[in-house]
């Protein structure tokens, strides 16, 4: 797993992963700090990181099933959604593996009976998941599709 210090170096991986798996991206970036709608790096009123730097923000929207957009803040951190469904607090480091457990088709819906409900699992490296509540009314096609 890299390390991705930046959200540049973030856009830059996921145009890589975009070009790797022949999807379209689009992405737009938001930077100072009156554009980002997100900012817990500094305090209130001041316009930079505590580096210096102006912060960053990012965000990405995938060609192709599965829907998937990428929001990347400053504050090394992510929120992607998949099929509508938010994954908020995603580590900016793990989001490339997130979207290649994605689509390389590692993801799946697991169902519960009682109390009903879907959760979409999202394999990570070290024998980690990313575990996210799938509200009933959301569960698309592409999700139906990997319910276990």
């Amino acid at each position: 797993m890299d390390h991705l210090p930046t959200t540049q170096a973030a856009v830059n991986a996921l145009r890589a992963i975009a070009a790797e798996y022949g999807r379209e991206i689009e992405v737009s970036h938001d930077i100072d700090a009156d554009q980002t709608s997100r900012r817990t790096a500094a305090g209130i009123g001041v316009t930079t990181d505590p580096d210096g730097s102006l912060p960053h923000e990012a965000y990405a929207e995938f060609g192709g099933l599965p829907r998937v957009s990428v929001r990347l803040y400053p504050d090394d951190d992510a929120l992607i959604e998949v099929e509508g469904v938010q994954c908020p607090d995603v580590a900016r480091d793990d989001v490339p593996a997130f979207l290649r457990s994605l689509f390389d088709d590692r993801a799946h819906v697991k169902s519960r009976r009682f109390p009903p409900g879907h959760f979409l699992i999202v394999p990570l490296p070290g024998d980690r998941t990313h575990r996210e509540y799938v509200p009933m009314l959301t569960l698309t096609p592409w999700l139906s599709g990997r319910v276990r």
